[in-house]
């Protein structure tokens, strides 16, 4: 399978990043890729720095306009698209949807995203109610898609219940950049974490893992901290970890990568590690802490 990859530094205007992504995307599929993933929240800046009511107005409902829109490109290219999108169900709830769009311009199936930060230019619960449709893969005309967000690309019971769902890849459109107050060393253990960790799923399940992060500096529109500058590095990792694609960390990139869905049923012969799960002794997982 071909995958398109889009890595985008964004502006304030909502319609210039809308249709720069649309331009890139028939670039993309101009050149074979069939699943093509944006980053999250692509629309907009990464509003979540501050806490500020007026950025409600930025959701929108789904179906909507804006899912027409998105719809109407994954038709004309013939490829199947991740989107993130600021969901607006109801007056005073909100989440943050990942919508996957099949080939023909239908709408494969959502997930909204489950994990929600509350950190220091992460202001995420102040916007997003945390989803309520489970780790449940996306079915499209390409496969079985585990579709996760961000923050939830951290955490491995995510992964592994998108793959015992039958999902054959792990998907995260992100947006996590450099806290400005953090030395380079810190910056860079940071990173390697980030990798390190989404690596470590993709061989703990077997699957490729695509991420697509933000990049470029977004400033604090409070003015409190000096903004964050999303450190890029969206990347595609084999059924093994192996590197097949590792974007920059300061520009804007786009790319056409192939991954091997055969090789994943291959190394999960090799490694079967759902398997040998002692399943019979894992209740302690599901509670918050073990005194």
């Amino acid at each position: 399978m071909k995958i398109g990859i889009i890595q985008q530094r964004n502006t304030p205007q909502v319609a210039d990043n809308r249709s720069r992504l649309i331009e890139k995307i028939h670039r993309l599929a101009s050149q074979g890729a069939q699943l093509i993933v944006l980053q999250e929240l692509h629309d907009s800046l990464y509003f979540c720095q501050v806490e500020d009511v007026h950025n409600f107005d930025l959701a929108q409902p789904i179906p909507g306009n804006v899912t027409e829109q998105y719809a109407a490109v994954a038709r004309e290219c013939g490829v199947v698209l991740v989107t993130s999108l600021f969901e607006r169900r109801a007056t005073g709830l909100y989440h943050n949807t990942a919508v996957v769009f099949d080939t023909d311009g239908s709408m494969a199936g959502r997930y909204r995203k489950m994990h929600i930060p509350d950190d220091p230019a992460y202001y995420e619960k102040f916007y997003f109610t945390p989803g309520d449709l489970g780790f449940e893969p996306i079915d499209t005309s390409l496969g079985r898609l585990g579709v996760l967000v961000c923050w939830d690309q951290w955490y491995p019971e995510a992964a592994r219940l998108m793959a015992l769902k039958g999902a054959q890849m792990l998907i995260y459109p992100t947006a996590i950049g450099f806290e400005s107050s953090d030395v380079v060393n810190e910056q860079q253990r940071q990173l390697e974490a980030w990798t390190t960790v989404q690596r470590g799923h993709a061989v703990a399940n077997g699957l490729p893992v695509i991420t697509v992060n933000r990049v470029g500096h977004e400033p604090d529109p409070s003015g409190q901290t000096r903004g964050i500058t999303f450190w890029g590095n969206s990347f595609v990792a084999g059924p093994q970890g192996e590197w097949l694609y590792r974007a920059p960390v300061d520009s804007e990139a786009e790319a056409v990568v192939e991954v091997d869905l055969e090789r994943s049923e291959n190394v999960r012969r090799w490694w079967p590690f759902l398997r040998d799960r002692r399943i019979d002794d894992y209740s302690g997982i599901t509670q918050r802490y073990i005194d």
